[in-house]
């Protein structure tokens, strides 16, 4: 039996990701992927411009494989957050193209570079800004999956869609009725515990 590659478990895992975070868009109106829904702002296409600067900065930059678009927190007259949502003039079609675009970069540096490969992250200190390409790509699976949940609960509470994809849900089969007396159930116990915990 012949080793299997790194790179590959690295490239599926990262995948799995991009689309659990892509298909949380389908099926939505412009105001439902652009509005915000935390106190904090966060909304389901905002996630997906901040995926796709993480990657083009991770993957790209960090390693001397510039893509000619700096990461969005890193202009110099940047606002905050500015990468953590889409003005009214960037489409949706574009920052999921863009998305895209980063995708096949990564993809080229993964090719191109060893995992051992050393890069330096432009926007971490100087002298503690040192990564392997190892570490980065780690890096933007966490950071991506991490994403995906956001994303996960964001559309959980826009129409009651959950699960990685289509064919994935991963939570068990009920009616509303089902979900409504599981939900009953948790809040019953919490109160409880709650309870519980004042009478010690």
């Amino acid at each position: 039996m012949t080793a299997p590659d790194p790179k590959d478990d690295l490239r599926r895992y990262l995948q799995y990701a991009r689309d659990a975070l892509l298909w949380k868009l389908d099926g939505l109106s412009e105001y439902d992927v652009r509005r915000p829904l935390t106190p904090t702002g966060t909304n389901l296409l905002g996630l997906v411009k901040h995926a796709s600067g993480a990657e083009l900065g991770y993957l790209g930059d960090t390693f001397g494989r510039p893509s000619g678009e700096l990461p969005q927190w890193m202009g110099e007259e940047t606002e905050p957050n500015a990468d953590m949502w889409a003005t009214a003039q960037e489409t949706r079609e574009y920052i999921v193209q863009r998305y895209r675009n980063a995708w096949a970069h990564s993809a080229a540096t993964l090719d191109a570079l060893p995992l051992d490969a050393v890069g330096r992250v432009p926007w971490w200190p100087a002298g503690r800004d040192e990564v392997t390409l190892h570490h980065a790509v780690v890096r933007v699976i966490a950071d991506t999956h991490r994403h995906a949940g956001h994303a996960d609960i964001l559309r959980e509470l826009l129409d009651g869609t959950v699960g990685m994809n289509e064919g994935n849900v991963g939570v068990p089969d009920g009616d509303a009725a089902w979900w409504e007396d599981y939900r009953e159930r948790l809040e019953r116990a919490a109160k409880a515990a709650e309870a519980a915990s004042a009478s010690d």
